[in-house]
């Protein structure tokens, strides 16, 4: 029987906390704010209350195919998941927390995941794979108004702006293996962080801008890969790629740490791993 276990890692003492665990999948943390974690668990989006410890689902009727892809807007009032569409793929939907309007379709026309919501909450980041290759795109909530970032070799995944916007740090295999980099927010000026000849996925950056933490695999995986149940590791770096090193190997992979799941607090960041019993 696989068993989930939900901790929280905390970057000052290097103490780990468990929050939740047990048979129910659990996956991709993420958080609405600095009391609400929440995950994805077979296709629907739940919260627990660090405080309480109560648990409870987050309404997102008719999408109940969620990935691995979801997060809040930086006011916490809107939820973005990346949906999977029966049949379709998946899209991108965004879901207003006060109202009992149905979510609203972001990418109606490609198959889209989610990465990344601007500071200002104007903006989000996505991955789609087009005519054979996987770039990031960028898309104004505004006037639905969409731009290509990437247009490199191999696949291009994991975006996240940085707290001031200034930068769009992701993973790209274009140099061979899959590796963390980093970009301004307009595409330009790409910079790689991660020469460890490891696989490198989700560079999340703290919510100060000084430390990314991010999910390392061996190389027995493909490069554009990042399958489950995989002994993995946990790495941490400073924003502009130095002083990179483990700080935790686990069994784990897809649904570890997916998106952003540093707690707004900046102290704490959150993530899954697996255990058969």
């Amino acid at each position: 029987m696989k068993y989930s276990i939900l901790e929280l890692y905390d970057t000052l003492t290097d103490e780990r906390k468990v929050i939740l665990e047990g048979e129910t999948p659990i996956n991709a943390p993420f958080w609405m704010d600095d009391n609400s974690l929440c995950f994805n668990s077979e296709g629907l989006i739940y919260c627990n209350s660090i405080r309480t410890g109560l648990t409870w689902q987050i309404p997102t009727d008719p999408c109940t195919h969620s990935n691995n892809d979801h997060l809040f807007s930086p006011d916490g009032r809107y939820l973005a998941i990346s949906d999977e569409v029966p049949g379709v793929g998946s899209k991108i939907w965004l879901v207003d927390t006060k109202s009992a309007d149905s979510p609203r379709l972001l990418t109606p026309d490609t198959v889209c995941y989610l990465h990344g919501y601007s500071p200002e909450g104007k903006t989000i980041l996505y991955t789609s794979k087009r005519g054979g290759k996987c770039n990031i795109y960028s898309l104004a909530l505004t006037d639905g108004r969409e731009t290509q970032l990437t247009d490199a070799p191999g696949h291009n995944d994991g975006a996240e702006y940085s707290p001031s916007g200034k930068y769009i740090y992701f993973n790209s295999a274009r140099d061979g293996l899959m590796d963390c980099y980093r970009m301004d927010s307009d595409g330009k000026n790409v910079t790689r962080l991660t020469s460890n000849g490891r696989n490198n996925w989700f560079p999340h950056i703290s919510p100060d801008g000084k430390t990314i933490v991010y999910l390392s695999y061996g190389t027995d995986v493909e490069p554009d890969k990042h399958p489950p149940d995989k002994n993995v590791e946990i790495r941490m770096m400073n924003s502009d790629g130095t002083n990179d090193r483990c700080i935790l190997k686990l069994f784990g992979g897809q649904g570890t740490m997916n998106v952003n799941s540093w707690i707004p607090g900046g102290r704490w960041f959150a993530f899954v791993r697996y255990e058969e019993r």
